[in-house]
């Protein structure tokens, strides 16, 4: 069993990177990936974690794309394989933090434009530091101001895509972070699909798109889909040569229902989808 898709406090996930290994470890997993949001920097200490624990380390990311259909939502990649400190990818990486900087500072300038009385300082304390801020950071705050009944709530009415307060994030094409990830020996697997939000025959032709530009795997067995979702994205991978990867999208204490290698309770990706990953890679 493994797990390829997890967060730390190094983007928007509650616990440390050289935790994730220790829960992956507990849960039966025999490889993990740690891929927090345009940022390698949680991967040597989760990295040393997994070695003490005789656990395979995936190192990854997480980067937002434009999904090139009108109406549909953000499109997430996951990068695998990510080697070495320096290269095309980590520099794309270095240049998205620095929107997502930007953008952060606009999204508190909105909510006090709203009433809200948040300061940035405020986010980078909560948050522990400015490099890990993101949105499930300000929306614990806004729970705590009492604005929002809950997460789910602030990102609903204040941080969500149809929320008072969202600022867009900077995005690049998918094809561009697919030649990113090959030239830094990677490979581009596409998240959670169906949080595009796309009707069947759309999805069908993004798939179609993703795999002719180079994608070598869509996130089939994800921590919050059911069986039947998980078996129709599964047919969609096989109908277009593709990885049916998974992973839980663990967040810690900001998606509290999703457990490292078990989600929701019934996740379980199987050893080979790492195996089959790795075949695919440049």
């Amino acid at each position: 069993m493994i797990d390829l898709h997890t967060h730390s406090t190094v983007s928007d996930g509650s616990e440390p990177p050289e935790r994730i290994p220790e829960l992956a470890a507990a849960a039966g997993c025999s490889a993990v990936a740690l891929t927090d949001h345009d940022s390698l920097a949680g991967l040597e200490v989760a990295a040393a974690a997994a070695d003490r624990l005789g656990l395979t380390l995936v190192r990854g990311c997480e980067v937002s794309c434009r999904s090139g259909v009108a109406g549909a939502h953000s499109m997430h990649v996951l990068v695998y394989f990510v080697e070495g400190e320096e290269g095309p990818l980590h520099d794309e990486l270095v240049a998205l933090r620095g929107d997502r900087r930007a953008r952060n500072q606009a999204l508190v300038g909105r909510l006090r434009d709203l009433g809200v009385p948040i300061g940035y300082d405020d986010l980078v304390a909560e948050a522990g530091g400015e490099e890990g801020i993101g949105r499930p950071h300000v929306a614990s705050i806004l729970v705590r101001l009492g604005v929002a009944e809950d997460v789910t709530d602030a990102f609903d009415t204040w941080l969500g895509e149809s929320g008072r307060a969202y600022v867009p994030k900077a995005r690049i094409e998918p094809a561009e972070i697919v030649a990113l990830a090959r030239r830094s020996g990677a490979v581009a697997v596409l998240a959670h699909p169906l949080s595009l939000g796309l009707d069947a025959g759309d999805l069908k032709r993004t798939v179609q798109a993703l795999a002719e530009v180079g994608f070598v795997g869509i996130e089939a067995i994800y921590g919050r889909y059911d069986p039947g979702q998980r078996r129709q994205l599964a047919e969609l991978a096989r109908r277009f040569d593709l990885v049916a990867t998974g992973g839980s999208d663990f967040h810690g204490s900001f998606k509290a229902d999703l457990a490292v290698g078990r989600g929701m309770g019934d996740l379980q990706v199987p050893d080979e989808v790492l195996e089959q990953l790795a075949a695919r890679r440049p």
